[in-house]
């Protein structure tokens, strides 16, 4: 799956990151409105782990959608 999918169902993926980013609120993802770099902003910050961190979770978790 890539990102222009995800973004396009964004609603519908924000229970998946939920489950992925636990910590994450609903507004937070709601906040992020499928954008990527938004997301990662907000991963970074919330788990204090660097920007490729990030960049890397995300990666890993669109392999498994």
């Amino acid at each position: 799956m890539n990102w222009d999918q995800i973004a396009g169902s964004w609603k519908q993926f924000t229970g998946r990151i939920q489950q992925k980013w636990g910590q994450l609120t609903h507004d937070e993802v709601d906040e992020a409105k499928g954008d990527r770099e938004r997301l990662e902003g907000i991963i970074q910050k919330k788990y204090g782990v660097t920007k490729e961190e990030a960049r890397a979770q995300i990666d890993e978790w669109m392999a498994k959608q």
